[in-house]
C-alpha cells in the first residue's frame, strides 16, 4: 500500500489558523459508512445523530505550554519543544539549535529557569530543569501550535487549544476533536441519555511527523502513553450490553481504546502505544468517530480511511476541499459511522 495514495489537494485558504469564535460554531461533514452519504451540517447537529444508550469516549489529556525559548550558556538561541515529562524536572525533548547542545551544557530559558543537557536518545534531548518542570512551562512556556498554524501562539489559545474537559497534563497537541465541545453541548448530550467515558492519551509531536516511506507497511509509528481504566472497560461492556454504539471523539481515543483490545479483548492498560491502524486491519471497539480533517498522506487519513473505506473518505474530502471546509486543528468536523466492509486503495479502480 503505497503513501502517495492518501494524497490530496488543499489550497492555502482551507488551513484554518484561528478559531471560531464559538466552539460548536463549526461544519459537521457526516458520512454514513454504511451507504457512503454525506450530509453537511453544523457541529451541534450531532445531537441529531446520537442515540440514547451510545457511549461517547474522550480523551481527557492536558495540552502542556510546551514550547521554551532560550540560549545555551556558551551562547547562541534555541527552541525547546517538550516530548514527554518524565518526573518533575526531567523530560524528553526536541531541541532546535544552530548545532545541538552536549551532554553537561547549561541552557539558559527565556522568563527565568535554567536545564541541563543529561544526554541524547535518538533525536531526543534528556534535559534536567532546576524547578518543577510543569511550573515553569506554565510560567513562561509557549502552547506548542502545530507546524501549519504558522503564526505565534496567542494568549486566547491557552484556553482554546485545550479541551473544556481536560484534566491530565502530558500532551504536546490538543485531541482536536473535543475541540468543538463546550460545557452546554456536553449537557445537552447527557441529557439525551448518551454517557460518557474517558480515556487519557498524551499526544506527541510525532503526530504531525511526516510519513518519510514509500510502502505504508515500513513505517513505524511514534510512541506515546495512554491510560485505559477499569471503568472505561465496564463502560463499554454495559454500552454494549443495552445496545448503545461506541462514538470516540478523535483519534486518540480511537488509539487508546484500540490498543487496550489490540487481542480483540478490551482490558485495562496503561503505558505506551506505537499502534499504527491503516487500511486492512479491524477495528474491535469503536463503532462512530468524530473527527477533524487531517493532513494529506498522514497516519491519521489512513486511520480515518480503515474506518469509514479508502474511497468513501477520499471522497469526502473532496467534497469537504470542494465546500470550503476548515481543515486541521483549528478547523471544521466529521462525524462517521463504522464502514462494514472497508475497501482499501488497492482494492479501489
Amino acid at each position: 500500500m503505497r503513501v502517495a495514495d492518501f494524497h490530496f489537494e488543499l489550497p492555502e485558504s482551507l488551513i484554518a489558523r484561528h478559531p471560531l469564535a464559538e466552539r460548536r460554531a463549526s461544519r459537521l461533514l457526516v458520512l454514513d459508512g454504511v451507504t457512503g452519504d454525506l450530509q453537511h451540517r453544523r457541529f451541534a447537529d450531532l445531537l441529531d445523530h446520537l442515540r440514547p444508550g451510545d457511549l461517547m469516549v474522550f480523551n481527557n489529556t492536558r495540552v502542556i505550554p510546551a514550547r521554551l525559548f532560550g540560549w545555551k550558556a556558551s551562547g547562541g538561541k534555541l527552541e525547546i519543544l517538550v516530548e514527554r515529562v518524565l518526573d518533575d524536572e526531567r523530560v524528553l525533548a526536541h531541541v532546535r539549535a544552530s548545532k545541538s547542545p552536549k551532554a553537561g551544557s547549561r541552557i539558559l530559558i527565556e522568563g527565568g529557569g535554567e536545564a541541563q543537557m543529561l544526554a541524547r536518545h535518538d533525536a531526543l534531548f534528556e534535559l534536567r530543569f532546576d524547578q518543577h518542570v510543569l511550573f515553569l512551562l506554565e510560567r513562561v512556556g509557549h502552547m506548542p501550535l502545530p507546524p501549519y498554524i504558522d503564526r505565534p501562539d496567542e494568549a486566547a489559545d491557552r484556553e482554546r487549544y485545550q479541551t473544556v474537559y481536560a484534566a491530565r497534563a502530558g500532551a504536546v497537541a490538543a485531541p482536536t476533536a473535543g475541540l468543538h465541545f463546550d460545557e452546554a453541548l456536553l449537557a445537552a448530550i447527557g441529557e439525551k441519555g448518551v454517557a460518557t467515558a474517558f480515556v487519557t492519551l498524551h499526544v506527541g509531536a510525532g503526530t504531525f511527523q511526516p510519513v518519510r516511506v514509500e510502502r505504508i507497511e515500513d513505517h513505524h509509528m511514534h510512541r506515546e502513553w495512554l491510560d485505559v481504566g477499569q471503568d472505561v472497560v465496564d463502560a463499554v461492556a454495559a454500552c454494549r450490553a443495552r445496545g448503545g454504539r461506541v462514538v470516540a471523539v478523535g483519534t486518540t481515543s480511537v488509539r487508546a481504546l484500540e490498543s487496550a483490545a489490540r487481542d480483540g479483548v478490551l482490558r485495562p492498560f496503561s503505558g505506551d502505544t506505537d499502534i499504527f491502524i491503516y487500511p486492512g486491519r479491524p477495528f474491535y471497539v469503536v463503532d462512530a468517530l468524530v473527527t477533524n480533517f487531517h493532513l494529506p498522506e498522514s497516519t491519521l487519513l489512513m486511520l480515518v480511511s480503515a474506518f469509514a473505506g479508502y474511497p468513501e473518505t477520499m471522497a469526502a474530502y473532496a467534497a469537504a476541499v470542494a465546500q470550503g471546509y476548515r481543515f486541521f486543528s483549528y478547523g471544521d468536523a466529521m462525524f462517521i459511522t463504522r464502514n462494514p466492509a472497508p475497501r482499501g486503495p488497492e482494492e479501489t479502480p
